[in-house]
């Protein structure tokens, strides 16, 4: 173990999202390396993770101005043993290869945790398409995929949103897909319902992080009615997420963007909720706006400087990061255990630091790891490849009970592989073992390549 990661430190000393995911996921595997040693013998943990492919590119666009900007693009093919490559797109400053390839290993687990035959990557560029025009977001959009196109295709590589990406850039995304390639086919996910797309798949993210906190909950003996919950975030997975939580009969006191985070006493119900929509969706606006349409709220303007977010100190049962990476710190994640919260479910990717999760793990917190709690979104994605490959749209009863089905799926695999291994409800091992194993007995099977 220790010899990988000092392959990987030495290989790309400047990658440190990539290294944490490397540390976290070594550090529960080594009993299936030592109860199955042909996995080291043929070397399967630094194929893994090595990507198959790396790209990147420039994209150059021009402003509504006339002015000419340059943007690097990056798609990684982390590996394809269980089907073609399938992971989002983000369109964030913060995006470099390192984030990019933290995502794509971690969509590799996912996606074998879904039961679904996909393989795992991800892309994007570090554009902002914040405060952009319609017509700034379309142009880049159609220069990203002026390069990208030649390396995806519905056998080979696709592609759907992630942060920065939604239906909108879907649309521009795809549209100039299609010019190029003069095919119409299920090459992107998250497609306009007129078009190719899945009912269920806006909300998939948010609704599968909620099965799955319900799941952990069940388990207990308990559900989500009058369970008071923290959640981060604002956009696709925060909003979806407060809806189902809603629907279950849960309380949710926090939303939050790069600016600041509103806490609501009262509670999101679903009339606020639609006005977060309304705010974020359409107008493209911040959530301190919230706070003039019900005062009774209040508005915490983000400060870096403090070393931690105030919004994981507020009392409640519950915490649902849906955000970024590393939103919780091991100062956030204490907060969490003095305000009395028992069960974490990850709605954004990697959102805990390996210090956060040590702290759940040590107080016996719930803790649902991002690669199996928000898994819902690439499953729905994969039922919509199976729809366009068929020509046909399936009902929205029948997307959202495979929704579920798969989350009961993935929440029964992660405690099955724990325990399997003498782990017993341990999440974090239990999917990272599941997804492990099964990627890997694929690569065994299909040689040295």
């Amino acid at each position: 173990m220790e010899h990988i990661l000092a392959t990987i430190t030495r290989r790309d000393p400047e990658q440190q999202e990539f290294h944490q995911v490397i540390r976290e996921f070594l550090a529960t595997i080594a009993p299936v390396l030592d109860r199955q040693p042909r996995y080291r013998q043929q070397a399967i943990l630094m194929r893994i993770i090595e990507p198959e492919r790396m790209i990147l590119f420039r994209v150059p666009w021009m402003d509504d101005q006339g002015e000419v900007h340059v943007n690097r693009g990056y798609r990684v093919e982390m590996n394809s043993a269980i089907g073609p490559y399938k992971g989002g797109l983000r369109f964030h400053p913060s995006v470099n290869l390192s984030i990019i390839k933290f995502l794509a290993f971690e969509q590799v687990f996912k996606n074998s945790l879904t039961t679904l035959p996909m393989g795992g990557g991800k892309g994007g560029a570090d554009f902002d398409p914040k405060g952009r025009s319609d017509a700034e977001v379309m142009r880049f959009c159609q220069a990203f995929m002026a390069e990208l196109f030649r390396h995806i295709g519905e056998d080979t590589d696709v592609p759907a949103g992630d942060i920065g990406v939604g239906a909108r850039e879907i649309g521009y995304l795809f549209g100039m897909y299609k010019k190029l390639s003069n095919k119409f086919t299920g090459v992107l996910t998250g497609k306009g319902l007129g078009w190719g797309g899945s009912l269920i798949r806006p909300e998939a993210t948010g609704y599968g992080v909620v099965y799955f906190a319900a799941e952990m909950y069940g388990r207990c003996g308990e559900n989500l009615v009058g369970k008071r919950c923290l959640v981060s975030g604002s956009g696709n997975v925060a909003q979806f997420t407060v809806e189902k939580i809603l629907q279950l009969g849960g309380k949710v006191l926090t939303l939050s963007d790069s600016s600041g985070f509103i806490y609501d006493e009262e509670g999101i119900d679903s009339g606020k909720l639609d006005f977060i929509k309304e705010l974020k969706n359409i107008r493209r606006g911040r959530l301190r706006e919230y706070t003039r349409q019900y005062p009774r709220a209040s508005y915490v303007v983000a400060d870096p400087a403090l070393g931690y977010n105030p919004l994981w100190m507020h009392r409640a049962d519950c915490a649902i990061p849906a955000a970024t990476q590393n939103e919780i710190s091991g100062r956030d994640a204490r907060h969490l255990v003095e305000g009395g919260v028992r069960l974490v479910c990850e709605g954004a990717n990697m959102p805990s630091t390996l210090e956060a999760i040590n702290i759940f793990r040590e107080h016996q917190i719930l803790f649902g790891p991002s690669k199996a709690a928000n898994a819902g979104g690439v499953a729905v994605s994969g039922l919509e490849m199976a729809q366009d490959s068929m020509r046909m749209s399936w009902s929205r009863e029948i997307v959202d009970n495979r929704l579920q089905t798969i989350m009961k799926s993935i929440h029964r695999t992660c405690l099955e592989a724990a325990a399997n291994y003498g782990m017993e409800g341990d999440y974090l091992a239990g999917a990272n073992i599941a997804g492990f194993v099964k990627v890997a007995d694929a690569m065994l099977d299909q040689g040295l390549v």
